[in-house]
C-alpha cells in the first residue's frame, strides 16, 4: 500500500484489529435490524410487556390472571431476548480469539482478512449491503436473513482520513443501509 492509500485499481484502506465481544454484540444488533428474525425478535420484546400490562389491568378489575410461573417465564424471555445478541457475540468472540489479530485490507475489488491461522477473501457480490454503526461497519449477505456477516472496526483504521476512504469505498462499492 502506497502512503496515499491508493493501488494501480483504486483506494486501498487498511484495518489492523483484535475483535471485541462488543464488537460482535453491536454487529449482531445491526443485523437484527435488517433480518426477519431480528424484526420478529423486537415486535416480541414489545408485545411482552403490553400483554403483562394486559394481564395486570385483568388483575385489577377482579380477574384471577396468571399464576407465578407465567410472570418468571415473561421476565426470562424478556431477559433472554434482550441478551441474545451478546451472549452470541460472546461465543463468536471465543473463536475469534484464537484467530489472533486481524489484518483487513479494503480494496475496491473486495475484502481480505488475515489472521494468524487464515485467511478470508470476500469480494462485493457476497455482502452488498452494509450499516455503519457508531463503532463498526457491518457488511451483510443479501438473504432475509443476513446470514453472512464481515465487520470493520472503526478503531482498525490508522487515522481519520482512512476512515473516510473507507467509507467513500463501501460507498462506491455496496448499498448503504
Amino acid at each position: 500500500m502506497t502512503t496515499q492509500g491508493w493501488d494501480g485499481e483504486g483506494a486501498v484502506v487498511e484495518l489492523e484489529y483484535q475483535p471485541t465481544t462488543a464488537d460482535f454484540a453491536e454487529a449482531l444488533n445491526a443485523r437484527a435490524k435488517i433480518s426477519r428474525s431480528g424484526r420478529m425478535q423486537r415486535k416480541l420484546l414489545i408485545l411482552m410487556p403490553a400483554v403483562a400490562v394486559l394481564m395486570g389491568i385483568l388483575i385489577a378489575l377482579g380477574g384471577d390472571g396468571p399464576g407465578a410461573p407465567f410472570w418468571v417465564a415473561l421476565v426470562f424471555v424478556m431477559v433472554a431476548v434482550i441478551l441474545t445478541p451478546w451472549l452470541q457475540g460472546r461465543q463468536l468472540y471465543r473463536f475469534a480469539a484464537s484467530q489472533g489479530t486481524c489484518r483487513t485490507v479494503v480494496r475496491e475489488t473486495g475484502i481480505q482478512v488475515v489472521t494468524d491461522h487464515s485467511t478470508t477473501t470476500v469480494s462485493w457480490p457476497m455482502v452488498p449491503r452494509y450499516r455503519e454503526t457508531p463503532e463498526l461497519f457491518v457488511l451483510f449477505s443479501d438473504d432475509k436473513q443476513a446470514i453472512g456477516i464481515t465487520m470493520l472496526p472503526k478503531r482498525g483504521v490508522r487515522g481519520p482520513d482512512d476512515l473516510d476512504r473507507l467509507r467513500s469505498v463501501l460507498d462506491r462499492n455496496v448499498r448503504r443501509l
